[in-house]
């Protein structure tokens, strides 16, 4: 394939969503990703939808996608239409996991994590595949992931916030898993089939993902969709750099107090603040939606 250089369509209504996955409650960090995404698509009179990542069951916790909900209603924000659950859709992940392999474009994978571990180079995000299973299992091996083949064309796109971004997915990041070992759709088929699905034209998200971005775009090009747009927001962490983790129990943020927690989530953001308080979660959205800049937003290390 030759280099990918991807422009989106300006044309089309914006469309931005919201994806946490139910891995325990709402997070600061999960709030600065959804207010920014929030204001991002209200600002330009565009729809805004909410869709829970709820493929991976031992990684969830039981009703933290409807206390996610609640969370966000408490917040203020409005969502557009029904709530998506990825757990409904693996019908559709399987169409186009079948997709992929008429064009030839995946194989099965009989190697273990400890195995790639020890024979892996280093990659964008930690041992790169070293690609044992390419031309086809070894003797007596089964089947145990699906990986997407790869190549060594550059992936290029721009990022609102991080600017212009060049991958070489072969090199970087190497064949990728598109079903996982213990059989649910991995994260990277997944995202990418819905975003097609509902129409979403601008994915305003945290910085951690922008290295899974030319993945996605791969697996968008690979699979006949239109891309959408980036913008990948700073992300929150701890005093030791650590990442804020649902999954880690990171102090969740308190519904009964929104005002709080939204305009810290506004200044983390460097976006400007009403001289008068706001009293409401109305108030504070009438006033940030028409102040929201996203050139404002510090460039920080993803």
């Amino acid at each position: 394939m030759p280099a990918l250089f991807v422009m989106t369509d300006s044309d089309r209504s914006y469309v931005g969503r919201f994806a946490p996955s139910p891995s325990g409650p709402l997070h600061f960090g999960s709030l600065v990703a959804a207010l920014g995404s929030y204001l991002d698509a209200r600002q330009r009179n565009g729809r805004w939808l909410v869709r829970i990542e709820d493929l991976d069951p031992p990684r969830e916790k039981p009703g933290a996608a409807d206390h996610i909900l609640r969370t966000l209603e408490a917040f203020g924000f409005q969502w557009d239409g029904e709530v998506l659950y990825q757990s409904h859709r693996v019908e559709a992940y399987r169409e186009a996991l079948d997709s992929i392999r008429r064009q030839g474009l995946c194989y099965p994978c009989g190697c273990t994590r400890k195995e790639i571990n020890s024979a892996a180079a280093v990659g964008i995000e930690g041992p790169r595949y070293p690609g044992t299973c390419r031309g086809g299992l070894p003797a007596g091996r089964n089947a145990r992931a699906i990986r997407m083949r790869t190549d060594n064309s550059a992936i290029c796109f721009h990022d609102r916030i991080y600017g212009r971004q060049h991958q070489r997915l072969e090199q970087e990041s190497g064949d990728f898993i598109i079903r996982r070992a213990d059989g649910p759709f991995a994260y990277q088929l997944a995202v990418v089939v819905d975003d097609a699905f509902q129409d979403v034209t601008q994915i305003v998200r945290g910085a951690d993902l922008l290295g899974s971005t030319p993945r996605q775009l791969y697996l968008q090009h690979c699979l006949g969709y239109t891309a959408p747009g980036y913008a990948h927001l700073p992300l929150v962490v701890d005093e030791t750099g650590r990442k804020l983790s649902k999954q880690s129990q990171d102090l969740p943020v308190d519904g009964s107090k929104p005002i709080p927690a939204l305009l810290e989530a506004m200044r983390f953001l460097n976006q400007p603040l009403a001289e008068a308080h706001p009293a409401t979660p109305a108030e504070f959205w009438q006033w940030s939606i028409a102040h929201w800049d996203i050139a404002r937003i510090e460039k920080r290390p993803a």
